[in-house]
Formats: structure tokens, C-alpha cells, sequence
């Protein structure tokens, strides 16, 4: 049995940059005890994923558990700051993760959450304990690592009267304040319950780098320092830290070298001031008080697959094709150079071991060292990748800070069961300037709208997109004011997408209101186009042969009026492999009570429409198409240590789990397109999985394949097949001379 409980954290918990450092990172003065009795942490047991298991305490020189009797929520958090997370989302008992050896250091443990150690927790004592390991505790933390985490296992603990607990930039100017984000002000860091400064004197532009990092911007400029001397001269100011030494590499403030107030004292300034800073924001944030227009970011690195902005995989662009970094040695000053390249601050983690879901195209860099100061990745030292020395299992990613925006105070999700799910409710202002919660009209809600509120709140990505609420709780129902919501799916909020000037539903009840249903992971498919490649030929099948095709509606609208059974049908054939390149299962989104059955190839469909298959002109338009239904969406093979989970045989489960794919051989139904009425010519061919974006993906950019195509009447040739987003955009243009057509409609 597990019991798993939820928290909201404060968003200032987002910016906490160091409430508890791992201490390979401090700078700072070192802990008093002796090395011997470090308490040192570590998760353990089996099955688990980096995030959970069993808790274990290194003290007095010997590994021991925790007992579960009186564990709590606000145990787990303190745990998981020990381990390195941001925080925890549940607890086990039982000894989920298997039972532990050794002493049970800790029991009854009563903490309130907010400890910097276990130690100020309440507890009978250390090794005072009436437990067997049949009640080990564990943990199940967010997996969001704290600022400056090593990506290590075993995590010791020290702390330290003198640290930063968190940073922010004051702005003093009122019209600043209210305009988001916060790019200059004075550097404040916190201290006891309030704010305090930090002494200027021998203040470099390395160390207001440091801060911009933190604050999520990739630099700093020149700052009117008599602008706010002025200011501060007029204040009674409290610093905190009597001198900064950074590098400019550091990714936080903690990390630098610092000399704190003595005791409770503040320290002296004479003929200083308080360190001001300003900050150049990135693309992303530099209009968005006025955006008229999405900025495009022109860069030989991108992220893809993370769920929110300034987080994924990292992939870099070589000889105009896209690629992934091998994570040997992969560390936050690396991590930070591309952040910053991206336009967002420095690194809060650089993420080993494919955290972000693996790609299936080339690898192009290894070994990467950066000093941390390089303006790209490609100008830190590397080594080229063989196929021996790194596979897509160490694709490498990141996490950056970026700029806090307030954006999770626009939106607020209502009446579901978890904090994941509820019914979507925006913030208004009426004429007066009084602020109050309105609901967003269903009409025409999906998937790529709940993306948007999903990310808006920091809760992951949409599983589902919901048009009707009817069961959940409506008790706080407020009235429509909004509706004809379109996004594309990557904005930061739901207000940079598309709407009605004015609010136009048919169905005002609270019922017909938009909902969302947010995960913390979700499938990436993505086809394998070599195979198409190498699998495409042309069959003249006869008619008496295809009927149950005809009853799917996989040929062309001509076959209608062909004397059946007399004659034959022309098809492009080719196999399509489908790999789940996500970190959660492909599953279909209608529940098997509503799968229909198909006599005539005795199958189930789980989706009316899985695939589209479009052979297009030079100029666009549609020259012939095909589609394809997620009959018998199953494992058809894994990658070495993944095993099948679905199998469609016999009214089994379908999907395509995580490190799997699904293989539609080119001799089997509806694999194909109907090319019978296609002229000869040059045209390309374009597959595109789930088209009608029904099924949550982390990414949806690389659903769609495409080829150059020729035919000459007898023959077909395929080459150049790519991923949608496999290619530069100077590679893509060249591909084809019209922006692409992604969906089935005829126009």
C-alpha cells in the first residue's frame, strides 16, 4: 500500500537558490563537525526510479533506516532537501522499497517541514527505536533537484549558520514594480524573516552575472548607480554580506566566495552602498509586456521534450541536422553555456541519463567542458561521438532558471480530486479595477489549450484537454469570460493565445466549461523514417482482394466507381515504425468500453484516426491520401532491459510503452496510399501520427515525416525522408519551395 499526499509550494520556493547546498558545492565556511560524523543521506530499494525509495542515514559511521510510525508529509519534505529535491509530493511505509539493514536510526519523527536538518525534528532519539525494517519509511520526491545539486546518490549534509537562503532584485522604480519580470534593482538576500543587502564595495560585473543567472537572464549591463544612491541614502539598510568574490561561472550566489556580517551585526559599507544590478532579458521575455508577434530564436541548440520553458533535452544542430549530447561529464557550467545561448539564465540542474525522454537521431557531441563563459556550446572543448562510445540512454538535459513572470496568479485550476485536474478559471479585472475568477467556454477546448494552463501552473503537461466539467464540483461557479481559446500549444500562457474579441459560447453552464487533467510526464512518438525509406514499393492489388479495405475508407474516393470485383487499386506501401520516445505511455484516450470492433479484419479501433498518410504536389495540394486507424496499437518490440506491456491480442490493453515501438509491416491493411488516379511526377510524401493532437505529447513537432518522392509511372523512389524537425530551416527550405502542409484537410 502507498499513501501519497500533495503540496503547492509558494512560488518563492521556485526561486529558493539555496535553502540546503550539497556541500561539494559550498564555498562557504566549513561545518564544525568532524568529517567522521557528517550525516550523509541516500535512496535505496527496488523497483524505483530516481526520485524515490527507501530513505537511508549514514550516522556514527553506519548506514541505518527510518521508521515509519508518525511519518508525515512535512518528514518527507525535510528528507527530500537532505537528498538534493526541491521538495517531496508523498511518503511510503511498509517497506515499499524492500526492507533495509542495519540500525533504524530514526522513529516517530515529527517534523513541521520547514527544518533545515532532521535534527531540529522531533524524534525518540537517535537509534532509539520498537520498529522491525517491515516499517522502513521511503520517499517520493519532486523531481526538481535544489540549485547547485551533483547528480550523486549519496548526499552529505552540512549546515551553516552563514548562507543564502534566497536572492531577489528590488525594484525601486513604482511603474517596474508592476511590470513583470524584474530585470534591475537592488540585491537583496534573505536573512531571519526579512531582506537584507549586500555591500558594493569591490562589486564586479562578474558578480552581477552570477545574479542575473540566478533571476534567469543571460546577462548584465551597466547599471546609474547615482539613480539609486539617491535612493538608498534615504534608507536604513541591513547588509547582510560585506564582500562578493565570483568567478562569473558560478550558477548561483552561494557558490561564490563571501564574507558575511559577524554575529547578528550588520556589516559596515563606509563609502559603499547597496550592490544594484541590471539585467539583459532573452528573446523569450524582452517584449512580452507588448507582444504583438511570437520572437523567433535563431540558434545551433534547442530544448525539446521538457515541460516547462527553459527546461529538455538538449539537442544541437551540425551539418544542418539536429543531434543530442552524450551526458559524459556533463555538469551545470556545460548546462549553463546552453542556457544562456537560449536566452535564459544560468543552470539550476544539468540532467544525466536521458531524464528528458531519449531521441532516436544522431548524437554529435561527448565529453563536453565549458569554463561556463563560452557564448555556445560548440565553443567549449568536446569530442566527436562514435557509435561505441554513447548511446541515446546518456542523452543529456537541462533545467534553466528563467525569469519569474507571476504567471501562475492568472490561471487557477477548481474542484478536481488532485491538485492536477480541475476546471480552468482565469483572472478578470472589472472596470473598477477589482479582480475576480471567470470560466473559459469549452467549445472547441483541447489538448494543446490544457498544455498551456498545465505549464502556466508549473503542473507538467495536459494529459487531457476537457470540453464538459459536469462531475466536478461547482460550488464556487462563476460566469463565462472567455471563449474561442486556440493556442498552438508552446505558449507560456493562456493569455498569449487566440480568443474571442468578445465572449461567444452556446453553452454558458458551468458544465460546458474547459477543464484540464496535468501530469507530470507524458509519451513523445516519433517515426522511424529510414524504414520508410527502405520498405516503399508499388503493388496493383485487385479489387476482390481489398474489400474489407474499402469498408475502412482506406482507398480514394474513385474507387467507388470501379466495377468491383473486377479490376485493381495502385498503392504506395511502405512499414512504419512508431517508438515512444517519451517518459510516459502512448495510451489511447477513449477507455476500452468505447473501442469499436471491426468484424471485417476482427479488430478493435482505439482511435477512429492514428496516422495520416498525404501524397503532395511540389505546390502543396493533395495529390492522393490515406489514413490509418490505431487498430491493435501494441509493444511490438522494446529496447534492450524494457519489457511489453500491451499486447491488443485477445481484447488486451493497447498502447506503446516507454523505450517500445509499434510495427505496421507494409503487407498488412491500409497501410498504404492509394495512388491509382496520381499522375507521374515529383511530390512528397508526408506521414503525420496522431494528426488531431488527441493523444498528450511532450512534443508534437516531430509527428510528421516527410520524403521527397518520385514517380515515373512504374516506379516509385523515396530519399531525403527526415523527421519535421530533424533538419535546419535553411535544410527544410531547400526540402521543399511551400511552408509544408501538416494536416489531412483539403484546402
Amino acid at each position: 500500500m502507498r499513501i501519497s499526499t500533495w503540496c503547492h509550494w509558494d512560488v518563492a520556493v521556485v526561486l529558493l537558490l539555496g535553502v540546503w547546498l550539497p556541500s561539494s558545492l559550498s564555498q562557504t565556511t566549513p561545518s564544525p563537525q568532524n568529517q567522521s560524523d557528517k550525516l550523509r543521506f541516500r535512496l535505496m530499494g527496488y523497483p524505483r526510479k530516481h526520485y524515490e525509495g527507501r530513505v537511508e542515514v549514514f550516522y556514527k559511521g553506519e548506514w541505518g533506516t527510518i521508521c515509519d510510525d508518525d511519518f508525515s508529509l512535512e518528514n518527507a519534505n525535510v528528507l527530500c532537501r537532505h537528498l538534493g529535491f526541491i521538495s517531496a509530493t508523498g511518503w511510503t511505509h511498509s517497506a515499499k522499497y524492500g526492507k533495509g539493514t542495519g540500525k533504524i536510526w530514526l522513529d516517530n519523527m515529527q517534523c513541521s517541514g520547514s527544518e533545515k536538518s532532521v535534527e531540529l525534528c522531533k524524534s525518540r532519539g537517535w537509534g532509539n527505536s520498537d520498529c522491525t525494517h517491515d516499517e522502513d519509511a521511503g520517499v517520493v520526491c519532486k523531481d526538481e533537484r535544489l540549485p547547485g545539486f551533483v547528480d550523486s546518490n549519496v548526499i552529505e549534509m552540512q549546515v551553516e549558520e552563514d548562507r543564502v537562503e534566497a536572492v531577489r532584485l528590488r525594484s525601486v522604480v513604482s511603474v517596474a514594480k508592476k511590470r513583470m519580470p524584474i530585470m534591475e534593482g537592488i540585491v537583496e538576500v534573505k536573512y531571519k524573516d526579512g531582506w537584507a543587502q549586500i555591500c558594493d564595495l569591490g562589486w564586479t560585473p562578474k558578480n552581477s552575472r552570477v545574479i542575473c543567472g540566478q533571476m534567469g537572464f543571460p546577462f548584465e549591463r551597466k547599471v546609474n548607480k547615482n539613480f539609486y544612491k539617491l535612493f538608498t541614502e534615504r534608507q536604513k539598510n541591513f547588509y547582510r554580506i560585506r564582500s562578493a568574490a565570483c568567478l562569473g561561472t558560478e550558477v548561483h550566489l552561494s557558490a561564490c566566495p563571501l564574507e558575511f556580517s559577524k554575529g547578528n551585526g550588520s556589516a559596515p559599507c563606509e563609502g559603499g552602498m547597496p550592490a544594484v544590478v541590471s539585467c539583459v532579458p532573452g528573446p523569450l521575455f524582452s517584449h512580452v509586456n507588448n507582444r504583438k508577434k511570437k520572437l523567433k530564436i535563431t540558434s545551433t541548440v534547442r530544448l525539446k521534450g521538457g515541460a516547462k520553458i527553459g527546461e529538455g533535452r538538449v539537442e544541437v544542430l551540425k551539418n544542418n541536422e539536429w543531434g543530442t549530447v552524450c551526458d559524459d561529464h556533463w555538469n551545470l557550467q556545460a548546462a549553463s553555456v546552453v542556457c544562456r545561448d537560449l536566452g535564459f539564465g544560468s543552470a539550476k540542474e544539468a540532467l544525466r541519463g536521458a531524464r528528458m525522454g531519449q531521441n532516436v537521431g544522431p548524437i554529435h557531441l561527448n565529453e563536453v567542458q565549458c569554463s561556463g563563459l563560452e557564448r555556445t556550446i560548440w565553443n567549449c572543448r568536446y569530442k566527436n561521438v562514435t557509435s561505441e562510445t554513447c548511446k541515446h540512454e546518456k542523452d543529456a538535459s537541462v533545467r534553466c532558471n528563467v525569469p519569474y513572470m507571476e504567471y501562475e496568479k492568472a490561471v487557477r485550476i477548481t474542484g478536481g480530486r488532485t491538485r492536477y485536474e480541475g476546471r480552468v478559471e482565469v483572472m478578470t479585472t472589472d472596470g473598477n479595477g477589482t479582480q475576480g475568477w471567470g470560466l473559459v467556454c469549452g467549445e472547441g477546448w483541447s489538448t494543446r489549450e490544457a498544455m498551456v494552463v498545465c505549464r502556466q501552473l508549473g503542473l507538467g503537461y495536459a494529459n487531457h484537454g476537457l470540453q464538459e466539467t459536469w462531475y466536478w464540483d461547482g460550488s464556487n461557479v462563476t460566469e463565462m469570460v472567455i471563449s474561442g481559446v486556440k493556442c498552438s500549444g508552446d505558449e507560456m500562457a493562456l493569455s498569449h493565445c487566440q480568443r474571442h474579441k468578445a465572449v461567444s459560447c452556446q453553452k454558458v453552464a458551468a458544465r460546458f466549461s474547459a477543464g484540464v487533467i496535468c501530469s507530470e510526464t507524458a509519451s513523445d512518438l516519433v517515426l522511424n523514417a529510414s524504414l520508410v525509406q527502405q520498405t516503399v514499393y508499388i503493388e496493383d492489388r485487385p479489387l476482390h482482394m481489398l474489400t474489407c479495405a474499402a469498408e475502412e475508407d482506406c482507398l480514394s474516393k474513385s474507387a467507388a466507381q470501379a466495377n468491383w470485383p473486377y479490376g485493381h487499386r495502385r498503392l504506395l506501401r511502405f512499414s512504419s515504425q512508431i517508438h515512444n520516445i517519451g517518459r510516459a505511455d502512448f495510451r489511447p484516450k477513449a477507455g476500452r468500453h468505447s473501442w469499436v470492433w471491426h468484424a471485417c479484419h476482427a479488430h478493435y479501433h482505439s482511435m477512429d484516426i492514428f496516422t495520416h498518410y498525404d501524397l503532395l504536389s511540389v505546390n502543396g495540394t493533395k495529390a492522393a491520401e490515406g489514413h490509418k486507424a490505431s487498430f491493435c496499437l501494441e509493444d511490438s518490440d522494446c529496447q534492450e532491459g524494457v519489457s511489453k506491456r500491451y499486447e491488443c491480442a485477445n481484447f488486451g490493453e493497447q498502447g506503446i510503452t516507454v523505450g517500445c515501438w509499434d510495427l505496421y509491416r507494409h503487407d498488412i491493411d491500409c497501410q498504404w496510399i492509394d495512388i491509382t488516379d496520381v499522375k507521374p511526377g515529383n511530390y512528397i510524401l508526408q506521414i503525420m501520427i496522431n494528426p488531431n493532437f488527441e493523444v498528450a505529447e511532450s512534443d508534437f513537432t516531430n509527428n510528421a515525416m516527410k520524403c521527397n518522392c518520385k514517380y515515373d509511372g512504374h516506379r516509385i523512389w523515396l530519399h531525403n525522408c527526415h523527421i519535421g524537425d530533424a533538419f535546419s530551416e535553411e535544410a527544410e527550405r531547400r526540402f521543399e519551395k511551400y511552408p509544408g502542409q501538416l494536416n489531412n484537410q483539403i484546402s
